[in-house]
């Protein structure tokens, strides 16, 4: 006899064929990882004999299949009149007696006598979340549908939704045949989010493919607005392996702006059952999970990859009820995971122009085109092959036009709605979440987007230039030093670490410090005596966090822990903030603080700052987040370094400080580095290793300072060159100190990067590393081993 509904406690993965891949999902972990702390709602499942059997009941499945015979799917006006109507057929035919009768029984058994209770209809297709297909989105879901009636249209709408026009194009381009394509309705107890929080977790980075964090997105409301990409989200960044050992283990946090929810309507009808309200203000401005639920969700998320032996795109859903935290979906990761690791690909812009418009940058690459702004489904057919689509938001119904698109660019959305899906399975850039890409980028405009820059992807005007590198990565050859990295920006972290490397020779604190916090730290700790025409821009920056110190330090945190773990094990050399006293003048609130100097380059600045009694207090939040990140989040890979020192009685006085507030060289395996970037440092390298356990030559102002140069004159600019006599002399002096004592020294100014000749002249002198930027590693690599 056919079975028409099957409860999911009762399949598993082996019953894709039967109930789909999202239903079997379901029921997998209903059943294997329940016990194991896995919390999915309980619900039932419409076959795909049930499916089959509803198109054959009235002679349906025949005309379907005469209709799509004749259809060209790259026709858009064709491929939306085609679908329309079989959509149509489907919603006007009746279910099969046995199959209505079975779904009424099983849907009263679910409701317990609960006559109110809300339920979702999603579709599960037979194809659906294999490991090598991505139809994710592509069918229908209905949330708070509510009564027998309501479930049973939702039924038949679901099942009309395997013929929209994106699903239809999507099967025909991936060469799956649409008659062995079955769905089933997966009807699932709802979780009340539309009172809390929802959203979507990857348990892999899902710009770089690094595979040791989770990927956390949350948002007010029903998951939906995440998934379609209505709202921007706020983000999480949790590492697997401090989550295992029960160490501090979110690494990044980003406030997203949460302007809409979606709630329950007060009709449980298809079409009517949900609707979106904006987000109070003071909601946007604060997380919408706490750090204590984003572990939660991270551990539900790693049981849940382990079990399937593969990285997982998980959908949750905290019910505001009960408080509980719920998985609701989870599929197999379709597109990083299948990457080629063995083969970087790099994308590098040659010029630059004006940023339009800037948001989350969506893969790595680049495209150029015209500008063609699109506000309804209707105008897709006016998108051209290579323009520049540019929306509010994308629906997956858009797939099938932007696959010809050289970019997406799109006001609203995060990294894990529709658009960014999609556009990473196409290999196509995309910037998400402008906020005003619509208004700002004029139609037949040509531009370049970029998401070759980190997490933000920026829109420039006009068709620049841009290189596209591949290397492959598997067989590095030998090289008798090290190659580490110049690392500053915490958002290319994951990207980078792929690259062949020991690790960060030079991570810099003013880089985090201007990009993720952006304040003086002296306008933090005296927040409360600001000017008042101060204290507002303060205020949005701080948002989400329990006070201004408080931000400062976990800010510190966030940047310095995310490179840590990135490179982990590999040792990560983190430079204390040497900023100039006009560089920190130009922090929010700088001006109140900082002294007017003639030559900055030469003034307030590195270890003369920290010992300082006008700037301690400052230097002492420094040495708080350096300690969190070792102590607490165990990364003991990083290293500490003091820039600028001018004197050895500086140098005792930095690492006494240092010491004074909990970093005392030697405990907890705390090695101190120095920066050789003063001919002083060189000459009496002796005395300053007295203090340091090793040096990392600054070859930029070292040779500055030693022809008496200004490196940013261009008058003057030809005599700036690291291989002069002069240099090559101190730098000699500062190795064979470093090789008399037996401690490290490395280089990780420019020098190295611009001219391989002079990295090869290093290696030659013994020099332990060089530290390059990461676009010249593999050249420099390959040039040094003569390859």
């Amino acid at each position: 006899m056919t079975e028409y509904v099957l409860w999911f406690d009762q399949v598993s993965m082996g019953d894709v064929e039967r109930v789909g891949g999202k239903n079997a999902s379901l029921g997998e972990m209903i059943s294997n990882l329940t016990s194991a702390g896995v919390s999915v709602p309980n619900g039932f499942a419409t076959t795909a004999d049930a499916y089959r059997e509803f198109l054959s009941y009235e002679g349906l499945d025949a005309r379907i299949q005469k209709a799509l015979d004749a259809l060209d799917s790259n026709d858009i006006r064709a491929l939306t009149e085609t679908g329309a109507q079989i959509r149509n057929w489907i919603l006007q035919a009746p279910l099969p007696p046995q199959l209505e009768a079975d779904v009424r029984k099983a849907f009263a058994t679910l409701q317990q006598g609960n006559d109110a209770m809300a339920v979702a209809v999603r579709s599960s297709a037979t194809a659906e979340d294999l490991p090598d297909a991505s139809f994710a989105g592509q069918q229908e879901t209905h949330l708070n549908i509510v009564g027998i009636e309501n479930v049973l249209h939702a039924i038949r709408d679901v099942f009309a939704s395997l013929f929209n026009d994106r699903a239809i194009a999507y099967r025909d381009h991936q060469g799956f045949d649409h008659h062995k394509v079955a769905l089933s309705a997966g009807i699932q107890r709802m979780v009340r989010s539309e009172t809390a929080s929802s959203g979507v977790m990857f348990t892999l980075d899902t710009e770089s493919g690094f595979d040791q964090v989770v990927f956390v997105t949350s948002s007010y409301g029903l998951g939906e607005t995440v998934v379609q990409g209505a709202v921007n989200p706020d983000e999480f960044y949790v590492h697997k392996n401090n989550l295992r050992e029960g160490r501090p283990a979110i690494l990044r946090r980003n406030l997203g702006a949460k302007a809409i929810k979606m709630v329950y309507a007060h009709d449980g009808a298809v079409g009517r059952s949900v609707e979106t309200q904006r987000v109070d203000r003071e909601l946007r401005q604060v997380f919408s999970i706490s750090d204590a639920e984003v572990e939660g969700l991270a551990k539900q998320a790693l049981i849940i990859e382990k079990h399937y032996g593969r990285p997982m795109d998980i959908e949750w859903a905290k019910d505001g009820d009960d408080q509980k935290l719920y998985i609701v979906q989870a599929r197999p990761e379709t597109v990083k995971s299948r990457a080629s690791k063995n083969v970087m690909e790099r994308y590098l812009l040659k010029e630059t122009g004006s940023v339009l418009v800037e948001g989350r940058s969506i893969g790595h690459r680049i495209g150029k085109g015209k500008v063609r702004v699109i506000s309804s489904i209707d105008q897709m057919d006016q998108v051209k092959e290579g323009d520049v689509l540019v929306a509010d938001m994308t629906d997956p119904d858009w797939e099938p036009v932007m696959k010809r698109s050289a970019a997406i660019v799109t006001n609203r959305g995060g990294r894990t709605c529709h658009a960014a899906i999609i556009a990473r399975e196409l290999g196509i850039p995309a910037v998400v979440g402008c906020e005003d890409a619509t208004d700002t980028l004029k139609d037949g405009q040509d531009v370049t987007v970029s998401c070759a820059e980190g997490d933000t992807g920026f829109v420039y005007e006009g068709a620049l230039d841009f290189d596209i590198r591949t290397n492959s990565v598997d067989q590095m050859p030998d090289l008798q030093f090290r190659i580490m990295m110049n690392v500053g920006n915490p958002d290319r972290a994951f990207d980078f670490q792929s690259l062949p490397n020991a690790g960060v020779g030079l991570a810099r604190l003013e880089f985090i410090i201007n990009r993720m916090i952006g304040v003086h730290p002296k306008a933090l700790l005296n927040y409360d005596t600001l000017p008042e025409e101060v204290k507002p821009t303060v205020q949005r920056r701080i948002s989400g966090y329990p006070g201004p110190v408080e931000f400062y330090v976990d800010k510190l945190v966030e940047g310095i822990s995310t490179l840590a773990a990135a490179f982990w094990p590999k040792r990560v050399i983190v430079r204390l903030s040497d900023f100039k006293s006009n560089e920190y003048a130009n922090l929010i609130g700088g001006r109140l603080y900082e002294p007017e100097e003639e030559n900055p380059m030469l003034g307030f600045r590195g270890a003369s700052r920290y010992i300082s009694k006008n700037f301690r207090d400052c230097f002492e939040l420094e040495c708080r987040a350096m300690k969190k990140v070792r102590n607490e989040m165990g990364f003991t890979n990083v290293e500490i370094m003091v820039p600028f020192v001018r004197t050895v009685g500086e140098a005792e006085q930095v690492v006494n400080l240092l010491a004074e507030n909990g970093l005392k060289r030697g405990e907890n395996d705390l090695k101190l580095i120095m920066m050789c970037e003063l001919p002083a440092n060189a000459i009496l390298a002796d005395q300053f290793l007295e203090f340091f356990d090793g040096f990392s030559v600054g070859s930029n102002d070292l040779t500055q300072l030693t022809l008496g140069l200004d490196r940013d004159s261009g008058i003057i600019a030809h005599l700036f060159d690291e291989r002069n006599e002069a240099i090559l002399a101190l730098l000699e002096n500062a190795i064979n100190a470093c090789k008399r004592a037996g401690k490290y020294i490395g280089i990780c100014g420019q020098g190295p990067s611009d001219h391989p000749d002079f990295a090869k002249w290093l290696m030659e002198h013994g020099i332990d590393s060089v530290s390059l930027n990461p676009d010249s590693v593999l050249d420099t690599w390959f040039f040094l081993a003569d390859k």
